[in-house]
């Protein structure tokens, strides 16, 4: 099971998320929020890119320009970051952003809930609550006296009772730390205590390199046991990284079909052939194509064709050789210079 189906399903603009629904990628907008110009540009690349919903942050009242420009000239939803002040988050609304998050808790009185929870429920816009480990309330801290899974998921209960008492439910939870162990625990107790959507996240997961793998271990063991709805990989770097990152975890778990996956040998004493530079080519040149197909590219003829034999087609080198297999059938022996050409030229068929 990859998608928690024990959740309720909200909508966020022509997004459907939980209840079954496939789990979607997020990303966040990197650029000065009055840059009316850089956000737009940088929300249609992670578009592009194939993100499913984009938030942006809105620090004042002048960042609603922003909001406006970007519902204009993107079609995935939008969602408005909000700290403190829930004028901005009605006026978000208003402005017809897709969904909102902001921790009721922390806008002060009843009223001032009462007053989002009241528009985002006419309007149809979910709110997701957003715990971070770093945020946690005193009161809760001192209960639990350090940053325990325990306290981030009382802390989301918390605000979840503040918009339920005023019979909102179109609610998404998110409980982010930078300690993937801590994240973890806290999205595994969720998941028992809780029937929204969980939004899954390893927050300040560093740069490309490290953030992938504390989000991969984090989201991708969440979502291997049925546990997450939507995810994002923070990274400290273009978060077209990030998009890209998240669709390759999805597609790497077998939870998103589309496009070639790959599978490749780690080489060994047998690999005769350039497999490295051809494998990076290979997966360069198939990028755009969208076959739902599985590639393989292997070092030998010993164990090539045989391991790989669940794949559509794939290669398996020799000495200065190679050759071209279907479902671990050789259908063409050819020199190394002719592998990757021919390989594509059979794709293409496909």
């Amino acid at each position: 099971m990859f998608t928690n189906d024990k959740t309720v399903k909200v909508k966020a603009g022509n997004l459907e998320i939980g209840g079954g629904a496939p789990v979607s990628v997020q990303s966040m907008l990197c650029v000065p929020a009055h840059d009316i110009e850089g956000n737009v540009e940088q929300a249609k690349k992670l578009q592009a890119a194939g993100c499913d919903i984009v938030r942006v942050t809105v620090p004042d009242k002048e960042a609603l320009k922003t909001v406006e420009a970007l519902k204009k000239n993107i079609t995935i939803p939008l969602v408005v970051d909000i700290h403190f002040d829930y004028k901005l988050a009605l006026d978000s609304v208003a402005a017809g952003v897709d969904k909102v998050r902001i921790n009721p808790g922390n806008i002060g009185s009843d009223d001032k809930v009462k007053l989002v929870a009241d528009a985002c429920r006419n309007a149809g816009v979910p709110i997701r609550i957003g715990v971070n480990s770093g945020s946690l309330e005193k009161n809760i801290l001192a209960k639990y006296g350090a940053v325990t899974p325990e306290a981030m998921v009382e802390s989301g209960l918390y605000h979840i009772s503040l918009l339920e008492k005023f019979d909102f439910t179109d609610i998404v939870l998110s409980l982010k730390s930078s300690d993937t162990f801590t994240m973890y625990k806290a999205y595994e107790l969720a998941a028992e205590k809780c029937r929204y959507p969980l939004h899954l996240g390893v927050t300040e997961a560093g740069t490309e390199s490290m953030g992938i793998i504390k989000s991969a271990a984090g989201i991708g063991g969440l979502l291997l046991r049925g546990i997450g709805n939507t995810i994002r990989i923070s990274l400290t770097d273009d978060p077209v990284k990030e998009v890209e990152a998240g669709i390759k975890l999805l597609k790497g778990i077998g939870i998103r079909k589309g496009g070639i996956s790959f599978v490749s040998c780690p080489t060994c004493g047998r690999t005769q052939i350039d497999l490295i530079g051809i494998a990076k080519e290979a997966e360069k040149r198939l990028s755009g194509v969208n076959k739902d197909i599985t590639v393989a590219i292997m070092g030998c003829v010993v164990n090539g064709p045989g391991e790989a034999s669940a794949a559509d087609i794939g290669i398996a080198g020799g000495k200065g050789c190679g050759v071209l297999f279907k479902k671990g059938e050789i259908i063409k022996k050819l020199p190394e210079s002719e592998l990757l050409d021919a390989l594509l030229e059979e794709i293409e068929k496909l």
